[in-house]
């Protein structure tokens, strides 16, 4: 295999010879598109720091999910931003919350799209952190009971898959055990098992409304220097009853994302998160690099890497493309 008699730009010469040996493909099958559900009625609002993402009113967000649909993309994954905040989050676990409603909304007018909700509470709370307080400390077994309650809430208005991604330990157990005492021992979790301490988070906590007002969440996300740890809080979750895992966010992590792969044998999920996009975007608009091409590399990096799932906000524009 060495040169003269290996040349390995005999494969590459044109496109059909790259089309018949390509490694990893993009499918529209692959993409989850992410929704933010607000109060109101025909409300669409930019998100400022995500370009072409909106918070939008439930009516809207049944327009948004039926597009995706039309698109062939499988499935939404919900947030919402409640018309109050309290220190209990009640908003959350609400018979009319903001994204029980969205669920509801979705599956009357896209009933073969399916809604999956993240399960957390920074949304919900005044202070912005994902569970309960004491004395300015997140209370782990307290908030446990709290996402249970969310989760079954959810199901309950017709999610098809709920994702808990407060981080707290014990949390798939708690919303398993929930889900099968109330009768949704089908419906499966998407256990946010591996999510990082970010940078990457913060144009989502603009969109989300959902920035601690104090401290900060490194007493329950994972700190991105630690890559063993990862593997262990996947296994933790996959012990408990995850039905897929997931790493989150996923461009800094294609190294956890590759050893998830080959340790779990479970759906791996990957979450392309605000701040993968908005940079790509921001450098776009300089006209510093091509948009469409970055996408799709960093899509095809995080498939490469081993996500058989990609949650990605670029999920409509990716899907467009891959339809021509």
């Amino acid at each position: 295999m060495q040169f003269p008699e290996y040349r390995a730009r005999r494969l590459r010469k044109n496109e059909n010879f790259q089309r018949l040996i390509r490694e990893t493909s993009l499918s529209v099958d692959d993409l989850v598109y992410p929704l933010f559900a607000v109060p109101g009625k025909n409300f669409k609002k930019p998100i400022l720091s995500m370009p072409g993402q909106f918070q939008l009113s439930v009516d809207n967000i049944g327009r948004e999910a039926q597009k995706a649909r039309e698109l062939g993309i499988p499935a939404v994954l919900l947030f919402g931003i409640p018309a109050e905040k309290d220190e209990m989050a009640t908003g959350a676990f609400a018979k009319d919350g903001i994204v029980q409603q969205a669920v509801k909304r979705i599956k009357n007018e896209v009933p073969d799209i399916l809604v999956i909700t993240d399960v957390c509470l920074c949304e919900y709370t005044s202070h912005g952190h994902c569970g309960m307080l004491e004395k300015d400390c997140v209370q782990n077994d307290t908030t446990l009971e709290v996402l249970a309650e969310t989760a079954v809430s959810l199901a309950r208005a017709g999610a098809d898959m709920v994702a808990p991604s407060a981080m707290m330990d014990g949390q798939v157990a708690a919303i398993r055990e929930a889900l099968d005492e109330n009768s949704f021992e089908d419906t499966p979790i998407m256990a946010y098992a591996a999510k990082y301490e970010s940078s990457f988070y913060g144009p989502f906590r603009e969109a989300a409304e959902s920035a601690p007002q104090f401290g900060d969440r490194k007493t329950y996300q994972m700190d991105p220097a630690n890559a063993d740890e990862a593997i262990r809080e996947i296994a933790l979750d996959v012990g408990e009853g995850a039905d897929i895992i997931m790493v989150k966010p996923a461009l800094a992590y294609l190294d956890v994302i590759y050893r998830a792969k080959q340790e779990f044998d479970l759906p791996l999920a990957a979450y392309n998160v605000s701040g993968e996009y908005s940079m790509i975007k921001a450098a776009a608009s300089l006209g510093w690099l091509d948009e469409e091409k970055a996408m799709v590399e960093s899509l095809t990096a995080i498939k490469r890497a081993g996500a058989d799932i990609i949650i990605t906000y670029w999920a409509k524009e990716v899907a467009k493309l891959l339809n021509k």
